[in-house]
């Protein structure tokens, strides 16, 4: 129990620090509840396709994860921008935009940010943890 406890946090803290370098490298900022929010992505991208033994088609592994992460982003919106009044982002100004929270333009940059999520939490879990070896596949 306390290895998988173990686990979980390498993977969020791992996700928490992609995710928030990743913010400061297209946006110049970022802040600590993007962290918080890249690293619950990352522990679902690999619990989805451990979940599943790695045997999905991509493409659903993708879906699945970027509804996953757009409500994570919604919820986290609401906390962070509208109860707290962080102003964190604001997709007011986007098209198909939901309460300037989440909008289909970044639904689309996080189903590519998906891929390699998925993709990176999988063989993080098979080099350095000892879980079942990923097998990716499209269709």
């Amino acid at each position: 129990m306390m290895k998988k406890i173990g686990e979980y946090l390498f993977f969020w803290a791992t996700g928490g620090a992609l995710y928030y370098s990743f913010e400061i490298l297209f946006r110049g900022f970022s802040h600590w509840s993007m962290f918080v929010l890249g690293g619950i992505c990352f522990v679902f991208f690999f619990i989805q396709g451990k979940s599943l033994n790695w045997q999905e088609p991509l493409w659903k592994q993708v879906l699945r994860c970027m509804v996953f992460v757009t409500s994570m982003e919604f919820i986290t919106g609401i906390i962070v921008n509208k109860w707290l009044h962080y102003a964190v982002w604001d997709y007011s100004e986007m098209p198909l935009q939901l309460f300037g929270q989440i909008c289909v333009p970044f639904m689309v940059i996080f189903s590519g940010l998906s891929v390699m999520g998925i993709c990176l939490s999988g063989y993080i879990g098979y080099y350095l943890f000892g879980e079942m070896k990923p097998k990716y596949h499209v269709l």
